[in-house]
């Protein structure tokens, strides 16, 4: 079936076609054909401009296009655009609707949301962004955020545009609120500014923090006092109860250990500034592979690899307990005879201190949760180690307030390697060469 614009076509070349028979009968009549022909091409070009004229009015004009009555292609081009008009304006009055009913959703949320520009300029904000930022409407609309949201740390963190969420953020509202503070980018040019009030959550860190720091100073004086008693008693004076208190010398210090990590790991958790000190990778790399020979007892092959000129700037005594966990599970978890690499590598772009083994490895699904408190892959394996399920997690948490972070891949009966990756934030020329300089 023909459209109507085809069919306004078709009336308007029928049309035409008739004034044209009229005018070359008449140019015929009149003796005149040429003459009859120019003024018919001339009328017919003065109707089409005359037309084409009042339809760009129409368009350029602020009203909508009026219907047209008539039956040809201008009337229904005219009829056209009124009818795309019309389409147009529902949509964008459906649309208005939706961004409506968006902005109220995000209004209610009791998330701080904050529209920005690419120049971080304030585009729109919810009543929570007044109550947790201290934004206020309309004054703060196109204002930069970091002029209105005064803290170094989160002047900062935005101008890195990281991912990355900001932790422990105080309000300016309210020091005792703390925020969890994320950009999210929606478009090429603009993003979005989420922040959370996680009080609560900090508080309730907070609590289990003391109760295990309080717990674990409670229980160092009486593993003590038992740990003393046993070591005073002689194996040959009561020889019917060696195995017995053997196997409880070893429990005793098994939970001494487990105190210890938990005090270190307590002690991590509330660290808020590092003591930065120069810490030689070479001196370094050397202690570690005497710890690996000592505990091996020569059962393993140690080696040590220096592939990168620069030394580390961060806390000499975390860094060192954290490398030594590593080391520590490299030996314990490699059967004799097998070998133990102890790997540093660095350049203008980060470093990686790598602890590779060719022990058991670890299955694929378990390696997301390793650096979880007390987990374990094998429950018996580590208990006959002496480990006590705390080493990774206090690596993961020295290595976080280094702006570090832990890489591990291991595959079954091959091999494990655990990295240490470091930004070069803290990496620091040899000192030779700063002595030389």
């Amino acid at each position: 079936m023909p459209s109507r614009l085809s069919r306004a076509w078709r009336s308007s070349a029928w049309r035409m076609g008739a004034l044209f028979l009229v005018a070359v009968a008449a140019g015929a009549w009149l003796h005149a054909l040429l003459e009859s022909l120019l003024v018919f091409a001339t009328a017919a070009l003065a109707i089409g401009l005359f037309r084409l004229l009042r339809f760009g009015e129409l368009l350029t004009s602020r009203r909508r296009v009026p219907a047209s009555n008539g039956h040809g292609v201008w009337d229904e081009i005219q009829n056209l655009v009124r009818r795309r008009q019309r389409a147009a304006s529902d949509d964008k009055r459906r649309l208005l609707r939706q961004l409506h009913a968006f902005r109220d959703a995000a209004a209610a949320m009791p998330d701080a949301v904050v529209a920005l520009d690419l120049d971080r300029r304030i585009q729109w904000f919810n009543s929570a962004a007044g109550q947790l930022l201290g934004l206020k409407y309309p004054q703060d609309i196109g204002g930069h955020l970091t002029n209105l949201v005064r803290a170094p740390r989160f002047a900062d963190w935005l101008r890195l545009d990281t991912v990355d969420a900001l932790a422990d953020l105080a309000s300016p509202v309210d020091e005792a609120v703390r925020l969890n503070v994320r950009l999210i980018r929606y478009a090429e040019n603009r993003a979005l500014l989420v922040a959370r009030d996680v009080s609560p959550l900090m508080r309730l860190e907070q609590v289990r923090r003391d109760f295990v720091a309080n717990v674990s100073h409670e229980l160092r004086t009486p593993l003590t006092v038992v740990h003393g008693y046993l070591d005073m008693i002689e194996p040959d004076q009561f020889p019917e109860y060696e195995p017995i208190l053997h196997e409880l010398r070893i429990q005793s210090r098994r939970m001494t250990q487990i105190v210890e990590d938990l005090l270190t790991l307590s002690r991590l958790e509330a660290q808020n500034e590092l003591l930065l000190e120069r810490i030689s990778l070479r001196s370094l790399l050397e202690a570690l592979r005497r710890e690996a020979t000592a505990l091996s007892h020569g059962q393993h092959e140690i080696i040590t690899e220096l592939l990168g000129p620069h030394d580390l700037s961060g806390s000499a005594k975390d860094l060192h307990s954290a490398f030594s966990n590593l080391v520590t599970n490299a030996v314990r978890y490699t059967p004799a005879g097998g070998r133990i690499t102890l790997r540093w590598e660095s350049d203008s772009g980060g470093a990686r201190l790598s602890v590779t083994d060719t022990g058991q490895g670890i299955p694929s699904q378990h390696i997301p949760r390793l650096t979880e408190r007390f987990y374990r892959v094998s429950t018996s394996r580590s208990r006959e180690s002496g480990g006590t399920g705390l080493g990774l997690s206090i690596v993961k948490h020295v290595l976080q307030i280094h702006h570090a972070h832990l890489d591990i891949r291991s595959e079954p009966n091959i091999g494990s390697t655990f990295t240490c990756v470091f930004d070069a934030r803290h990496l620091l020329e040899p000192a030779s060469l700063v002595a030389s300089s």
